[in-house]
């Protein structure tokens, strides 16, 4: 590990990962990462959801050295090149077209808390006003604007200012349920006596992955929808993890039926963890006058290839979506035989919750030590994450969760059975 090494310059504090898993990592590929000692670890983190199709995929690969070695562009901003314009062919014929939507793409940045910042942005300009609606439990990044619609605690306290325009209302199945946030929100804005004045725009994920993997029903999706339509709010969706296919389809709000007006996009839509981001929206929402939004970093062109041969690899039919919506059933069969937890997700992505908050953390310590990476979530860690990639090999899924079982075992207390009198 660096952090003992004298040659290395030291880093802050803030880094967190590390801490969890303290080995120097060295290659990777597929499922599996292997650190300096040469030990192999099952990777069910996959860069917090940025790698959906494993570690190196051998098609971007090929893509990537192949457009390196004829000294392709780099950077160039917004100019057109062959690679943004080679991007936007596939995203068009393998993922806008097949599903109907007619959006204007914008690239607002590297990472997913640009995609946000934009979309907000996007929101109240085209409104004219400044709140937003957001959730219990949501997560939209690190950005000041983002993080002003993030509802955890410990995140929010860290900008160090006030973070407001914001109406905060209860997630599906919050407080157990017994608040409908979209019945709430249209009794409010339905009423002249409620001093809700009316938002610019709603942003939801529709699953809350760092929130503790809280999934929405697709009937309160729906529900949602039909509240921004009746009082002209925008519907934004943070797709940012949960896109990209790890729910199933391409876009996890798909099997809702629900056409947000505005899409998040990043994490894994370069498919080989380069930074990446797009910010969707319908044609007439583009009131942007020219370099209103930029970024230095938004035409990211490596990402452009790999996100491309990504497309083209796994998005002209709907085999991987079949082979997640079979593994997700795989993943609750087994998981839901875990004693002592509360088990919920969708295709990939699937928490496990814990009555003692520490219990998480010591699962996946002791996951780590058995060689499977796993992460926690929620507001106090209380939610073991699985996110493995979407191409993980069925003796690979077994295998991992084989490795969580046991992990669960070795620090759960066992059961005390009383001696017979």
């Amino acid at each position: 590990m660096h952090p003992q090494d004298p040659d290395v310059a030291p880093e802050s504090e803030v880094r967190s990962y590390s801490r969890d898993w303290p080995t120097l990592f060295t290659h990777a590929r597929g499922s599996r990462t292997t650190d300096a000692h040469g030990r192999s670890y099952l990777d069910f983190f996959a860069g917090a959801g940025t790698l959906n199709y494993g570690h190196n995929p051998a098609p971007l690969k090929k893509a990537l050295l192949a457009y390196l070695e004829d000294d392709g562009i780099t950077h160039s901003l917004d100019l057109f090149t062959a690679a943004r314009t080679d991007f936007l062919r596939a995203l068009q014929s393998c993922v806008l077209a097949p599903r109907g939507l007619d959006y204007r793409v914008q690239f607002p940045g590297p990472t997913g808390t640009n995609a946000v910042e934009a979309a907000l942005k996007l929101a109240r300009k085209v409104t004219g006003r400044q709140t937003v609606v957001a959730f219990t439990g949501a997560f939209h990044g690190m950005s000041l604007g983002s993080l002003a619609v993030t509802g955890n605690e410990a995140k929010r306290a860290g900008a160090g200012v006030a973070l407001g325009q914001v109406h905060r209302l209860p997630y599906d199945g919050f407080a157990g349920g017994t608040v409908n946030g979209p019945a709430l929100l249209d009794a409010m804005l339905t009423s002249k006596n409620s001093g809700l004045d009316r938002p610019a725009a709603v942003i939801v994920e529709t699953v809350q992955g760092e929130g503790g993997v809280q999934v929405a029903s697709d009937q309160w999706l729906r529900a949602l929808a039909r509240v921004c339509r009746r009082h002209d709010m925008l519907l934004i969706v943070d797709d940012v993890q949960m896109g990209c296919g790890r729910t199933g389809g391409f876009f996890s709000f798909e099997a809702s039926g629900v056409v947000p007006d505005i899409v998040c996009l990043s994490k894994a839509l370069s498919g080989y963890g380069l930074p990446l981001a797009l910010t969707l929206f319908r044609p007439e929402l583009d009131v942007w006058a020219p370099g209103e939004h930029n970024g230095t970093f938004r035409g990211h062109n490596l990402a452009f290839v790999t996100a491309a041969a990504a497309l083209r690899e796994f998005w002209q039919n709907d085999l991987l979506e079949q082979r997640t919506l079979r593994r997700a059933e795989q993943i609750a069969d087994r998981l839901r035989e875990l004693p002592g937890a509360r088990v919920r997700g969708r295709g990939l992505v699937w928490g496990v919750e814990f009555d003692d908050p520490a219990t998480a953390g010591r699962v996946s310590r002791a996951a780590f030590e058995r060689g499977l990476l796993v992460e926690t979530s929620g507001a106090r860690g209380e939610v073991v994450k699985l996110l493995p990639p979407l191409t993980v090999s069925d003796a690979e899924l077994e295998e991992g969760l084989t490795l969580l079982e046991e992990s669960v075992a070795a620090v759960s207390p066992p059961l005390r059975v009383p001696l017979a009198a």
